[in-house]
């Protein structure tokens, strides 16, 4: 006797069920993929765009750092104009390097409140100039604010003691102030060499 087989029953596939793209979507599917493979594609800047953003750099140092320098030029030539007897507005030359001092303090220049906040671009990393906008900030502040402070106090001194221990740290306080600038020049000199870019430093009055 012949032995009758039993039909089996389908058995349903278990797990979620997998959508299909439909086939009109498939050229859009790919032109999406590629995309995001070239936006995740590392970008190497050219010597060109790196030298085109070291010159942005100095160029925002300099508006940052402007007023404050000035400052500093401008209280130095009244002290020596003053010492000299070329000028006897003893009032006008306080004013000015205490004008100066304040220009120096992020707290109250927006131009050395927006430097302290630059961000150096990324094609620059390798020089690591993030150090050399902080200092610049250091220059200005407190370093030209000190000098600046100086003058005012040697030109409100009323006592030959009191006129040579402001003159003594005002002398103290512009090496600290060529010091830093020297660090600075160092810093982008080498970078712009690098570079080929002949980019200036920042200009800084000692």
């Amino acid at each position: 006797m012949t032995a009758q087989l039993t039909p089996r029953t389908p058995t349903s596939r278990t797990g979620w069920p997998v959508p299909r793209v439909p086939r009109w979507m498939l050229p859009g599917v790919v032109v999406l993929v590629a995309g995001l493979a070239v936006a995740a594609w590392p970008h190497h800047p050219t010597n060109a765009e790196r030298v085109s953003d070291l010159r942005s750099v100095v160029s925002a140092l300099n508006t940052g750092i402007e007023s404050c320098a000035g400052g500093v030029t401008e209280s130095l030539t009244a002290l020596r104009e003053i010492q000299s007897g070329q000028s006897h507005d003893v009032s006008t030359g306080v004013r000015i390097a205490t004008d100066g001092a304040a220009n120096c303090s992020p707290a109250n220049s927006m131009p050395m409140d927006d430097l302290v906040e630059y961000q150096v671009p990324g094609s620059l990393a390798s020089f690591h100039l993030d150090a050399t906008i902080n200092d610049v900030v250091t220059w200005g502040f407190p370093l030209a604010q000190r000098v600046q402070t100086d003058v005012a106090s040697i030109l409100t001194a009323h006592t030959s003691a009191a006129v040579a221990n402001a003159t003594a740290a005002l002398h103290k306080d512009q090496a600290a102030l060529d010091a830093q600038r020297a660090r600075i020049d160092a810093a982008i000199g080498s970078a712009s060499r690098a570079l080929s870019a002949h980019v200036a430093p920042p200009s800084l009055p000692s």
